[in-house]
């Protein structure tokens, strides 16, 4: 599973990075789902294990096939909780940094996000900016999907 985490009043979005990804690139978070665990409990479990931050709704938004034997990554888009449970607290080893973007960083992003993965960023890059996987990626799909108002309404609550 994969998730795009938004804030509780779905202004930014939590992403994460792994030490030996690009500079400045951060993802959605991931990871896999426990026998007899429903994809929405591994969401919440995922985000507490890797950020600290508590999750309530969660979503699905899409799949995409990956390179595991018989293996789909399920793509969801989930909300922190209010208050404390936005407080980010790196759990484990898995990332090295895990931070809330606001939308419009992330929009900024995707716009000059690279054509494939591993690729260097475009001529406009600034350097210190954030970085986001490329297109075809599922994680870009959904932080596409947020930043253009995926599953929110007038109170920007999914």
């Amino acid at each position: 599973m994969i998730a795009a985490v938004v804030s509780a009043d779905g202004q930014r979005i939590l992403l994460g990075r792994q030490s030996r990804w690009a500079p400045h690139l951060y993802s959605a978070l991931a990871g896999f789902l426990e026998p007899g665990e429903s994809l929405e409990e591994a969401v919440r479990r995922e985000v507490w294990e890797e950020a600290g931050v508590r999750v309530g709704r969660v979503v699905v938004h899409s799949t995409q096939p990956w390179p595991y034997p018989a293996s789909l990554m399920i793509g969801a888009v989930a909300q922190a909780l209010p208050g404390d449970g936005e407080s980010i607290s790196l759990n484990d080893k898995e990332l090295e940094s895990a931070r809330w973007f606001t939308l419009e960083e992330v929009r900024a992003a995707l716009a000059r996000a690279p054509g494939a993965l591993g690729a260097p960023p475009p001529d406009d890059y600034q350097e210190g900016s954030l970085r986001v996987p490329p297109p075809q990626a599922i994680a870009n799909r959904l932080m596409a999907a947020v930043v253009e108002g995926f599953l929110t309404t007038g109170s920007a609550k999914i």
